[in-house]
């Protein structure tokens, strides 16, 4: 497993390093600084005359949770926030035209215990593949104001061959966007949604802290255990990341090993091409459906 910083590598070979385990970081791009600043001018705009960074110290809770329920989907249905991710896209050596990628989504992790459930869910150790994720998917993650290694993002390396025990077969993605995803902003001191959680101890040690600059990048497998940092600074942390998937790993199957995924459904209907926003080919699609998809009638590219 290796770290690559601004590598040099084709997005082909990235992908095949990725799927190994390999962590890339890249340096800020025009296209992410945009992004970024984009995120910033909601963020400032929404929380007004608040500071962002320091709300956790007036703004009750419950009102955070309201302002941040229409905050997030703003963000993520602004036109401009796909074009600048398709360009991130492009700036970083991928064909978008067997690129595809989800929505960018705003994440938030509030120092303390200020507001970690629902609308601002504090991750735990977990695997995206846990969460009907392809194998083949990759994460984009970049902060939006400068972080520290006490409000960032942690990847669990060992675990990466190692199984974990958990309740990945008792999730389904079609029906969580039916039954858990809406509700979000109602759970603000404790959040019962049913979501995959490891059901053994976890040795979060040792572990990888990336430090990005903000519009800095850190890519890394879907496959890979990775949790929200417990905050320690006195500093909300403000974050963006979205996925993708190449067409060409999609219709071979190519990916990460399944160590310990059991879900049902899958989160392929949320893909973009870069070139033109559809949707994947129906008969890629195809090779992921298990037929659960029926049972609970899934709107397609609905944000996670």
């Amino acid at each position: 497993m290796n770290i690559y910083v601004d590598s040099k590598m084709s997005d082909n070979d990235r992908r095949k390093e990725l799927y190994r385990g390999s962590i890339f970081t890249i340096s800020p791009s025009p296209s992410a600084l945009n992004l970024c600043q984009l995120a910033r001018d909601l963020i400032q705009e929404a929380f007004a005359p608040i500071d962002p960074l320091y709300l956790h110290e007036t703004l009750p809770p419950e009102r955070c949770a309201q302002i941040l329920a229409v905050l997030k989907p703003k963000f993520i249905h602004h036109p401009k926030a796909k074009e600048y991710v398709k360009q991130i896209l492009r700036e970083s050596g991928c064909d978008l035209e067997r690129t595809y990628f989800d929505v960018p989504r705003m994440r938030t992790a509030f120092p303390g215990d200020y507001l970690k459930s629902g609308i601002a869910y504090a991750f735990h150790p977990h695997r995206d593949t846990w969460y009907s994720a392809p194998f083949c998917q990759i994460n984009w993650w970049m902060p939006v104001y400068d972080i520290t290694t006490e409000n960032c993002m942690a990847i669990h390396p060992p675990y990466w061959a190692i199984p974990l025990k958990n309740g990945s077969s008792r999730y389904n993605y079609h029906n969580w966007n039916l039954e858990s995803r809406r509700s979000a902003a109602q759970h603000v001191k404790t959040d019962p949604r049913v979501q995959p959680h490891p059901e053994e101890a976890v040795e979060l040690d040792p572990q990888i802290r990336v430090v990005c600059n903000v519009g800095g990048a850190y890519l890394f497998s879907a496959a890979h255990l990775h949790s929200t940092v417990p905050n320690a600074s006195n500093v909300t942390r403000y974050s963006i990341d979205f996925r993708t998937v190449h067409l060409d790993d999609v219709m071979g199957r190519i990916g990460a090993p399944n160590v310990d995924s059991f879900c049902t459904g899958t989160t392929m209907g949320d893909y973009l091409r870069g070139s033109d926003l559809s949707h994947l080919p129906q008969e890629a699609m195809a090779l992921y459906l298990d037929g659960t998809e029926s049972q609970h009638a899934q709107p397609v590219s609905t944000p996670r």
